[in-house]
Protein backbone atom coordinates (compact mmCIF):
# COMPACT_ATOMS: atom_id res chain seq x y z
CA UNK A 1 0.00 0.00 0.00
CA UNK A 2 1.62 3.32 -1.02
CA UNK A 3 2.40 6.11 1.90
CA UNK A 4 0.32 8.89 1.49
CA UNK A 5 2.46 11.32 3.14
CA UNK A 6 5.43 9.89 0.59
CA UNK A 7 3.27 9.61 -2.48
CA UNK A 8 6.28 10.34 -4.96
CA UNK A 9 7.49 12.82 -7.58
CA UNK A 10 6.02 10.68 -10.71
CA UNK A 11 2.83 12.63 -10.99
CA UNK A 12 4.42 16.17 -10.72
CA UNK A 13 6.99 15.37 -13.48
CA UNK A 14 5.94 16.72 -16.63
CA UNK A 15 5.49 14.81 -19.83
CA UNK A 16 7.80 15.46 -23.08
CA UNK A 17 9.38 18.20 -20.84
CA UNK A 18 13.09 20.35 -21.11
CA UNK A 19 15.50 20.33 -18.20
CA UNK A 20 13.86 24.24 -18.14
CA UNK A 21 9.93 22.79 -17.34
CA UNK A 22 11.37 20.24 -15.38
CA UNK A 23 13.08 22.86 -13.48
CA UNK A 24 9.87 25.05 -13.14
CA UNK A 25 7.55 22.35 -12.37
CA UNK A 26 9.77 21.00 -9.06
CA UNK A 27 8.92 24.18 -7.73
CA UNK A 28 5.38 22.46 -7.15
CA UNK A 29 6.08 19.47 -6.10
CA UNK A 30 4.53 17.35 -2.75
CA UNK A 31 5.94 14.11 -3.39
CA UNK A 32 7.36 13.96 0.05
CA UNK A 33 6.85 16.31 3.13
CA UNK A 34 10.44 17.73 2.67
CA UNK A 35 9.04 20.63 0.47
CA UNK A 36 7.53 22.04 3.92
CA UNK A 37 10.00 24.83 5.41
CA UNK A 38 12.57 24.98 2.37
CA UNK A 39 12.86 28.06 0.53
CA UNK A 40 12.63 26.19 -2.77
CA UNK A 41 13.66 23.09 -4.54
CA UNK A 42 16.76 22.93 -6.14
CA UNK A 43 16.85 21.46 -9.72
CA UNK A 44 20.19 20.49 -11.28
CA UNK A 45 22.35 23.10 -13.19
CA UNK A 46 24.55 23.03 -15.98
CA UNK A 47 24.66 22.45 -20.16
CA UNK A 48 22.05 19.64 -21.33
CA UNK A 49 24.87 18.47 -24.05
CA UNK A 50 26.86 17.33 -20.53
CA UNK A 51 29.12 14.36 -20.64
CA UNK A 52 29.80 14.23 -17.41
CA UNK A 53 26.82 14.24 -14.56
CA UNK A 54 27.83 14.51 -11.13
CA UNK A 55 24.41 13.61 -8.44
CA UNK A 56 25.27 15.00 -4.76
CA UNK A 57 22.50 14.24 -1.76
CA UNK A 58 20.68 16.71 -1.59
CA UNK A 59 21.18 20.58 -1.52
CA UNK A 60 22.77 22.40 1.72
CA UNK A 61 21.73 25.53 3.22
CA UNK A 62 23.22 27.95 0.58
CA UNK A 63 21.88 26.26 -1.93
CA UNK A 64 18.07 26.34 -0.63
CA UNK A 65 18.60 29.92 -0.07
CA UNK A 66 19.97 30.68 -3.65
CA UNK A 67 18.31 27.65 -5.10
CA UNK A 68 21.14 26.50 -7.05
CA UNK A 69 23.38 23.26 -6.39
CA UNK A 70 26.76 22.78 -5.45
CA UNK A 71 27.03 26.76 -4.16
CA UNK A 72 28.44 26.18 -0.26
CA UNK A 73 30.88 24.85 1.29
CA UNK A 74 31.12 21.16 0.01
CA UNK A 75 30.82 23.20 -3.39
CA UNK A 76 33.72 25.54 -3.41
CA UNK A 77 35.70 22.41 -2.49
CA UNK A 78 34.19 20.23 -5.21
CA UNK A 79 35.04 23.10 -7.94
CA UNK A 80 38.52 23.01 -6.34
CA UNK A 81 39.08 18.98 -6.95
CA UNK A 82 36.90 19.61 -10.37
CA UNK A 83 40.00 22.16 -11.26
CA UNK A 84 43.24 19.56 -9.90
CA UNK A 85 41.50 16.20 -11.37
CA UNK A 86 41.49 17.96 -14.98
CA UNK A 87 37.83 18.54 -15.26
CA UNK A 88 36.35 22.15 -16.43
CA UNK A 89 32.95 21.99 -14.61
CA UNK A 90 31.16 24.46 -17.15
CA UNK A 91 31.13 21.49 -18.69
CA UNK A 92 29.62 19.59 -16.42
CA UNK A 93 25.93 19.15 -15.07
CA UNK A 94 25.79 18.92 -11.42
CA UNK A 95 22.34 18.44 -9.37
CA UNK A 96 21.40 15.80 -6.69
CA UNK A 97 19.01 12.59 -5.68
CA UNK A 98 16.80 14.84 -3.36
CA UNK A 99 15.84 18.33 -4.71
CA UNK A 100 14.18 19.68 -1.34
CA UNK A 101 17.13 20.95 2.20
CA UNK A 102 16.42 18.66 4.61
CA UNK A 103 17.10 20.16 8.24
CA UNK A 104 16.17 20.27 11.59
CA UNK A 105 16.50 24.15 13.32
CA UNK A 106 15.86 24.75 17.13
CA UNK A 107 14.60 28.20 15.96
CA UNK A 108 13.42 31.41 14.10
CA UNK A 109 16.83 32.53 13.27
CA UNK A 110 18.61 29.69 14.44
CA UNK A 111 21.40 28.18 12.31
CA UNK A 112 19.61 25.07 10.22
CA UNK A 113 21.29 21.62 10.75
CA UNK A 114 21.82 19.24 7.49
CA UNK A 115 19.92 16.00 7.80
CA UNK A 116 20.61 13.16 5.82
CA UNK A 117 17.38 11.86 3.96
CA UNK A 118 15.78 9.12 4.49
CA UNK A 119 15.39 6.12 1.78
CA UNK A 120 11.64 6.76 1.31
CA UNK A 121 12.79 10.30 0.71
CA UNK A 122 15.27 9.59 -1.58
CA UNK A 123 12.78 7.25 -3.71
CA UNK A 124 10.30 9.72 -3.78
CA UNK A 125 12.14 11.87 -5.22
CA UNK A 126 13.89 10.03 -7.72
CA UNK A 127 11.63 10.13 -10.59
CA UNK A 128 13.29 14.30 -11.26
CA UNK A 129 16.98 12.56 -11.23
CA UNK A 130 15.59 9.85 -13.57
CA UNK A 131 14.28 12.14 -15.61
CA UNK A 132 17.66 15.03 -15.67
CA UNK A 133 19.37 11.58 -16.27
CA UNK A 134 17.56 10.72 -19.38
CA UNK A 135 17.10 13.93 -21.01
CA UNK A 136 21.25 14.47 -20.84
CA UNK A 137 22.52 10.86 -21.66
CA UNK A 138 25.87 11.52 -20.41
CA UNK A 139 28.69 8.96 -20.74
CA UNK A 140 29.94 9.24 -17.30
CA UNK A 141 27.87 9.75 -14.25
CA UNK A 142 29.98 10.46 -10.79
CA UNK A 143 27.97 9.59 -7.40
CA UNK A 144 28.66 11.93 -4.58
CA UNK A 145 28.51 9.71 -1.77
CA UNK A 146 25.72 7.07 -0.26
CA UNK A 147 22.50 9.15 -0.64
CA UNK A 148 23.46 9.30 -4.01
CA UNK A 149 24.92 6.17 -4.61
CA UNK A 150 21.68 4.22 -3.35
CA UNK A 151 19.49 6.08 -5.63
CA UNK A 152 21.32 5.00 -8.48
CA UNK A 153 22.59 1.98 -7.93
CA UNK A 154 20.05 0.57 -4.81
CA UNK A 155 20.03 0.04 -1.40
CA UNK A 156 22.81 -2.70 -1.46
CA UNK A 157 25.39 -0.14 -2.18
CA UNK A 158 28.02 1.08 -0.58
CA UNK A 159 30.66 3.88 -1.13
CA UNK A 160 33.73 2.28 0.36
CA UNK A 161 33.11 -1.08 -1.43
CA UNK A 162 32.94 0.75 -5.26
CA UNK A 163 34.96 4.07 -4.63
CA UNK A 164 36.97 4.94 -7.37
CA UNK A 165 35.90 2.18 -9.84
CA UNK A 166 34.28 3.02 -13.25
CA UNK A 167 30.97 0.59 -13.46
CA UNK A 168 28.49 -0.01 -15.61
CA UNK A 169 25.11 1.59 -15.22
CA UNK A 170 21.99 1.16 -15.06
CA UNK A 171 22.74 -1.74 -12.99
CA UNK A 172 20.59 -5.05 -13.82
CA UNK A 173 17.10 -5.04 -13.35
CA UNK A 174 16.93 -0.97 -13.21
CA UNK A 175 17.29 -0.62 -17.50
CA UNK A 176 14.94 -0.73 -20.03
CA UNK A 177 15.80 -3.41 -22.42
CA UNK A 178 17.39 -0.26 -25.07
CA UNK A 179 19.30 1.47 -22.18
CA UNK A 180 22.58 1.81 -23.23
CA UNK A 181 24.78 1.47 -20.39
CA UNK A 182 26.71 4.50 -19.10
CA UNK A 183 30.16 4.38 -16.69
CA UNK A 184 29.31 5.26 -13.22
CA UNK A 185 32.31 6.76 -10.90
CA UNK A 186 31.22 6.68 -6.95
CA UNK A 187 33.34 8.55 -4.85
CA UNK A 188 32.87 10.66 -1.45
CA UNK A 189 30.52 13.39 -1.23
CA UNK A 190 32.65 16.47 -1.18
CA UNK A 191 31.38 17.35 2.75
CA UNK A 192 32.82 14.40 3.63
CA UNK A 193 36.37 15.46 2.98
CA UNK A 194 35.45 18.76 5.11
CA UNK A 195 34.35 17.14 7.98
CA UNK A 196 37.86 14.54 7.68
CA UNK A 197 40.46 14.03 9.94
CA UNK A 198 43.26 14.04 7.72
CA UNK A 199 41.07 16.68 5.43
CA UNK A 200 44.55 16.42 2.85
CA UNK A 201 44.29 12.97 2.29
CA UNK A 202 40.81 12.85 2.16
CA UNK A 203 40.63 15.34 -0.44
CA UNK A 204 44.01 13.89 -2.38
CA UNK A 205 40.93 10.68 -2.69
CA UNK A 206 38.45 12.90 -4.11
CA UNK A 207 40.79 13.95 -6.63
CA UNK A 208 41.79 10.72 -7.16
CA UNK A 209 38.53 9.40 -7.87
CA UNK A 210 37.81 12.31 -10.34
CA UNK A 211 40.70 11.44 -12.49
CA UNK A 212 39.11 8.17 -12.80
CA UNK A 213 36.16 9.67 -14.06
CA UNK A 214 38.19 11.92 -16.20
CA UNK A 215 39.89 9.00 -17.84
CA UNK A 216 36.24 6.92 -18.13
CA UNK A 217 34.95 10.23 -19.94
CA UNK A 218 38.28 10.63 -22.56
CA UNK A 219 37.59 7.00 -23.15
CA UNK A 220 34.12 7.37 -23.89
CA UNK A 221 34.69 9.94 -26.37
CA UNK A 222 37.77 7.88 -28.08
CA UNK A 223 35.35 5.18 -28.43
CA UNK A 224 32.69 7.38 -30.01
CA UNK A 225 35.12 8.86 -32.31
CA UNK A 226 36.40 5.53 -33.46
CA UNK A 227 32.80 3.93 -34.08
CA UNK A 228 32.16 6.51 -36.02
CA UNK A 229 29.43 8.14 -33.80
CA UNK A 230 28.66 11.94 -33.56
Amino acid sequence: MADEEYPGARAYVPANADLDQLRAAVQKCRGCPLHAGTTQAVFGAGPATARLVFVGEQPGDQEDRRGLPFVGPAGILLNRALNDAGIDREQTYVTNAVKHFKFTQEGVGKRRIHQTPEQREVVACRPWLATELRLIDPDVIVALGATAGRSLMGNDFRVTRSRGIAIAWPPPGMAPADRRSILLVPTVHPSAVLRATDRDDAYAGLVADLEVAARALAGEQAGRSGSGQA
